[in-house]
């Protein structure tokens, strides 16, 4: 057992993806948890590159478990993937704060905390939003090419089948409904951020568009530079500003956005705040434990019911999937991006706010 009491720093490393194919978003996970360095103050950063190379986490995490007391793992489900196949081998609990597939979080229990919602149920406070309207009209699922867009709209269809919801469940190349649409439709996409901003461009040049649009990928603020007009459109987001969570560990979230724009000078996007809330979760776990041997940690985290700037923290205590954390329903206006709550019928708590970006 390693003691943390006698050792004031704790050195937090973690594989971000700075260049290549996620870099928009591993660079916002760097730069979250840099924030957060300067918020905790008694912390080192040892961040590396895996270069968006599933084939790089691995020789990634084990130079920078060399080098760290708490270790992170990559953003994306692909590179969380190749490090849950590597965790198990390492003398680390691996916090992940970027993998949402419920294969990765399930992956390697004892050996990985994953902090955000899974893939199954990224889609329910948009259905829930869908199952309170007046009228009912067909919901179509648009899932991307890889594994995350499948397992988004697998989960949203089974979810929409039990609210009462009908469903038309399509791939990439399939064409969406136009003239035969008459009674009107509803449309929910998940894939790539360019998969989804095909997608969504697609449905509202239609002669016929659909009555709501709900995108994953416009749960970050770059959705409204990649389409021609994102009003009106929601976005599915694992956090955004403004849902007023009770904090309970860490920085509240008027000082996590103080310090991020100190640093960057823009506001972060959700992959920041959930680099940032593992951290936050690694270093109480082993400040509580006095440890940061993977088992004392492993120990703390199946004991914490908590809440933090990014929401509800509670795992599964077998297998280390996240069961308390609720994703955001966001809807994107023509006003700017601060966003304000704009109707709350279920608590926050719940994860069922939908914020307006105005």
């Amino acid at each position: 057992m390693t003691a943390v009491l006698n050792r004031r720093v704790l050195r937090v490393g973690a594989c971000l993806s700075l260049t290549g194919r996620y870099s928009q978003f591993g660079r916002q996970s760097a730069d979250g948890l840099a924030a957060w360095r300067g918020l905790d103050g008694d912390v080192e950063l040892v961040v590396a590159d895996d270069g968006s190379d599933p084939t790089r986490v691995e020789p990634c995490l084990r130079a920078v478990a060399g080098r760290c007391d708490l270790l992170l793992g990559p953003y994306s489900t692909q590179l969380m993937r190749a490090a849950s196949r590597v965790a198990p081998d390492l003398d680390h609990l691996v916090w992940n704060h970027g993998g949402s597939g419920d294969d990765v979080q399930a992956a390697a229990p004892g050996h990985v905390v994953s902090v955000l919602s899974p893939t199954s149920r990224y889609a329910e406070p948009f259905l829930r939003h869908l199952a309170e309207q007046s009228a009912q009209m067909p919901l179509w699922l648009v899932e991307g090419r890889g594994s995350f867009g499948r397992q988004v709209v697998a989960g949203a269809q089974v979810r929409a089948e039990t609210l009462g919801l009908r469903t038309v469940r399509i791939g990439p190349a399939d064409p969406l409904p136009a003239h035969h649409a008459l009674g009107g439709w509803d449309l929910f996409c998940a894939g790539s951020f360019e998969e989804d901003v095909a997608t969504v461009t697609a449905a509202l040049t239609l002669a016929r568009p659909p009555r709501l649009i709900c995108a994953v990928a416009a749960g970050v603020r770059d959705f409204t530079q990649a389409v021609s007009r994102a009003e009106g459109v929601y976005g599915i987001a694992q956090w955004f500003p403004g849902r007023r969570t009770v904090v309970e560990l860490g920085p509240p979230e008027e000082d996590f956005l103080r310090a991020y724009s100190r640093l960057t000078g823009t506001v972060p996007d959700y992959p920041a705040v959930q680099a940032a809330t593992a951290a936050v979760l690694a270093a109480h776990s082993a400040r509580t434990a006095d440890s940061t041997a993977r088992d004392n940690l492993w120990a703390a985290a199946t004991g914490l019911l908590t809440t933090t700037m990014f929401g509800s923290f509670r795992i599964d205590p077998v297998s280390g999937a996240q069961l308390g954390h609720e994703t955001t329903l966001i809807r994107w206006t023509t006003n700017g991006l601060a966003p304000a709550p704009i109707g709350h019928r279920c608590p926050v708590s719940r994860g069922n706010a939908v914020v307006n970006c105005e």
